[in-house]
């Protein structure tokens, strides 16, 4: 009986196109890129070797075939802050809106930053870092409009500071518009087949973001956690991949080219991915839709990249659309780059239930009850994993 379901799972999934399967039993055989081991099979067996050869060779990789290549120059850079509120949310909080203006080749490009510090500290403090792929609204910094999505007044209480810019500041979330951006001071990158697409841009933005905490002596730009959800959850990792300065990242419900495994097949695929939204990620990833098993990376190399720093993702049970068991695969695989440096971790070898999260390990993890959101639960676990670390 098992075999007969085996056969009918794997049919119905070779019939629908390998566009979208949510049957275990139709998962297919596969085998993952080994982070030990070199495109011209160099072994890898100390942090040295790591960081000066494998790191970076994978880092190149996901460059090349997935996410695009960032470009680092501009010309300059400024920090325009509007009059601040230092007494937000009834005198708990100082408000700071900062205009953040990059200037490249006579051109220029606006990223709004919407800030709340604590008042009752003493030293600079550490902060939260969305990136906002809905809409204004819920990054009200009126504070009229209180949302889940980024609730302000907990984490202000919880003695962290939290911040947020919208995406579509850095490119439009439309694949008629995404080049109305930071795309405008590198055109060269649209028509690069490695060149970087919305959400590069999302990510490079966050890297100003971040130029922007080095400046300001409230905030404890040491001590910077990135935050994204879905799409933002794909930008946070590759933020923290391509950005060391961000000393944690938070990764909601992330799926595919986020923290799911791609050789996976499960729920969104690469040629799903690439055919709803191909003004994500870079036109070389388009060769992979009907040939994952070619890609030279997977996404448990990506969660690698942020070893040592502490990384926390998550998944909702109702969410399978994004892969719950391969987003949870992902960080185990990675467990074995963070033992490199003597980072242990608590996952386990099957995914916890249902809100019971992972706190107390480099790799955290939790299963919320629910569906494809960014919610105050998961909000709640982010602060505690951050505490526990901030202890250690």
């Amino acid at each position: 009986m098992k075999t007969l379901k085996l056969c009918i799972a794997l049919l119905m999934f070779f019939l629908q196109g390998r566009a979208q399967n949510y049957e275990e039993a139709a998962v297919p055989v596969y085998t993952l890129p080994d982070a030990f081991v070199g495109l011209h099979q160099q072994k890898v067996s100390s942090v040295h070797d790591w960081e000066n050869f494998r790191r970076k060779e994978i880092l190149s990789l996901f460059e090349e075939n997935v996410y695009g290549k960032m470009p680092r120059d501009f010309d300059s850079i400024r920090f325009a802050l509007s009059p601040e509120d230092k007494k937000a949310m009834m005198g708990r909080a100082q408000l700071k809106e900062v205009t953040i203006t990059v200037w490249r080749s006579g051109k220029n490009v606006k990223l709004r930053l919407i800030l709340f510090i604590p008042n009752r500290r003493k030293r600079p403090a550490p902060l939260f870092l969305l990136i906002d792929n809905r809409g204004l609204a819920d990054i009200d910094p009126t504070r009229k409009v209180k949302s889940g999505f980024w609730p302000a007044e907990m984490i202000i209480d919880s003695g962290y500071a939290i911040a947020a810019f919208q995406v579509n500041d850095a490119a439009p979330d439309n694949k008629d518009h995404y080049t109305e951006g930071v795309l405008q001071l590198y055109p060269d990158q649209v028509t690069a087949p490695d060149g970087m697409k919305a959400i590069g841009c999302w990510t490079w933005a966050a890297a100003r973001v971040m130029d922007y905490f080095e400046t300001d002596k409230a905030i404890d730009a040491y001590r910077v956690f990135v935050v994204g959800h879905s799409r933002g959850g794909k930008a946070a990792l590759w933020t923290g991949a391509t950005d060391q300065r961000f000393a944690m990242v938070f990764s909601n419900c992330s799926g595919n080219t986020g923290a799911a495994l791609s050789r996976r097949q499960f729920g969104e695929t690469i040629k799903a991915i690439n055919t709803r939204f191909p003004y994500w990620f870079c036109d070389n990833y388009k060769k992979y839709n009907d040939r994952v098993d070619a890609l030279p990376v997977d996404q448990h190399l990506l969660l690698s990249l942020i070893a040592p720093r502490p990384l926390y993702t998550t998944n909702a049970t109702r969410d399978l659309w994004a892969d719950p068991k391969g987003s949870f695969l992902s960080p185990t695989e990675a467990e074995k780059v963070y033992a490199l440096y003597n980072k242990t971790s608590a996952l386990e070898n099957n995914p916890p239930g249902a809100n019971d999260p992972i706190i107390r390990s480099v790799l955290g993890y939790h299963l919320r009850e629910g569906v494809h959101d960014l919610t105050a639960y998961d909000w709640t676990q982010f602060v505690r994993f951050a505490k526990y670390h901030s202890r250690r």
